[in-house]
């Protein structure tokens, strides 16, 4: 490995900042550009060098990390006017931690190639920011293998696991279908909340009820509190949610994957793009179905423990939980804990059904995602690997081995859909159309 001590960093909005604190906190000199100034201001105050163009950026630096937003973003940084390529020189490494078509990462490659230029594309990952910002955070690196080695200290300075995965494709394919397993459960769960309020179940009790459950998924854990709050989560844009859904249809589509759950899915978030402004909070995924039945899914007086929910000024206690494999979350103050309901028997039931559907999704969604991996010909242990670090704390991808769906879940499922028919579930009835037919 080089040692590498100087950085260019294109990106400073809610993914590039944390990993710019990481690396000025180890010493490292790091000049950063972005296209809106004021996004850099609290890692320049910490010692960041600003730059007016990508070009100055890269200059005189070791290693270029691009962390956009969109693919055409990250083409205009690297090979646009004033791009970072014109600032950059021979056995320089370019990485990528965007997430975006690995087409747009392999044309870019092929130009910097010409002047000795490695790549690699650097996805990342991270499983909890309610307090504990990329304390987990995984990158999948596809890509020049002598750029990896040489930057592998760098990679780890900022993440917490570094994944070799190949060639460039591989890394976009493993964080699209991660992500996905993300997006499906949160469609799926915001209709679940949903039939939880019409069927007279405190739905802050179901928050615990779930996490308790094998239906707990990063989505239920992690994102509730930004639905009962009705703040919808700041740390990621609509736009963001809407693009990466997208790809994965093309991708699977690329590789002759089916994905139906994922088609689903990325209907629903098309439909919610359509619907709010781009740069709008990514949960408007659940108010889109909240509005489409006139309710809101809504805890009077609570707040989303985190500074992305309704309090932005929330800090975090500073205790941590860390499970049998080295993921790090938040350990919520005793406040956060539902009231004490004595609910009837038959509530108590609807709940587990529920809960048993949730763990049904996130069980077909996970094994309709490794088709896309092993069509990208990625090895099983590896995609299991990389789902542990990406999807977090999945009851059902933490137990994959072992755990099969309950029989009749689905027909419970469906009793409940017909006794809620007043209800618009688009998502749920269109799973169970695909796996009652």
């Amino acid at each position: 490995m080089k040692d590498v001590t100087k950085i260019s960093f294109i990106g400073t909005g809610h993914m590039g900042r944390p990993m710019i604190f990481k690396l000025l906190d180890k010493g490292y000199h790091v000049q950063v550009y972005d296209k809106y100034k004021e996004t850099a201001e609290t890692v320049v105050a910490a010692g960041a060098l600003w730059k007016d163009s990508p070009k100055e950026a890269t200059e005189n630096t070791d290693i270029v990390m691009t962390c956009l937003p969109l693919p055409h973003h990250v083409l205009e940084n690297m090979l646009g006017e004033n791009g970072a390529i014109e600032g950059m020189r021979k056995g320089m490494t370019w990485i990528d931690s965007s997430t975006t078509d690995y087409h747009n990462t392999k044309h870019i490659a092929g130009v910097v190639a010409e002047k000795g230029i490695f790549s690699l594309e650097a996805p990342v990952s991270n499983l909890s920011h309610m307090g504990v910002d990329f304390a987990n955070v995984a990158f999948y690196l596809g890509g020049d293998k002598p750029g990896f080695d040489d930057t592998e200290q760098t990679l780890n300075t900022m993440g917490k696991k570094c994944f070799y995965v190949g060639e460039i494709g591989r890394g976009q394919t493993v964080k699209l279908f991660t992500n996905m397993l993300y997006y499906s459960a949160m469609v799926f769960w915001g209709e679940v909340l949903l039939i939880t309020k019409a069927s007279g179940i405190p739905l802050r009790w179901m928050w615990d009820f779930i996490k308790a459950s094998k239906g707990n998924c990063f989505a239920t854990e992690q994102m509730t509190p930004f639905i009962l709050d009705g703040s919808y989560d700041y740390s990621c844009t609509l736009e963001i949610t809407v693009k990466d859904t997208g790809l994965t249809v093309d991708l699977a589509e690329e590789l002759n994957v089916p994905l139906p759950i994922g088609r689903i899915v990325e209907e629903r978030y098309r439909q919610t793009g359509d619907k709010y402004p781009a740069h709008d909070n990514q949960l408007l995924i659940v108010k889109l179905v909240e509005e489409e039945n006139h309710t809101e899914l809504r805890e009077p007086g609570f707040t989303a423990p985190s500074k992305y929910g309704a309090n932005r000024n929330y800090i975090m206690p500073n205790k941590f939980e860390e499970d049998e494999y080295g993921r790090v979350k938040p350990k919520l103050p005793a406040s956060y804990k539902s009231p004490e309901y004595h609910l009837e028997p038959n509530l108590i039931d609807v709940a587990q059904i529920l809960s048993n559907f949730m763990a049904y999704v996130n069980y077909a969604s996970l094994h309709e995602c490794y088709m896309l991996g092993r069509n990208m010909k990625l090895e099983q242990g590896l995609l299991k690997e990389v789902v542990r670090w990406s999807v977090g704390p999945s009851w059902v991808s933490d137990h994959e081995d072992s755990f099969q769906p309950e029989k009749g879940v689905l027909e419970k499922m469906k009793a409940l859909e017909v006794a809620n028919k007043n209800l618009h579930l688009p998502a749920i009835r269109k799973f169970l159309s695909l796996y009652l037919s």
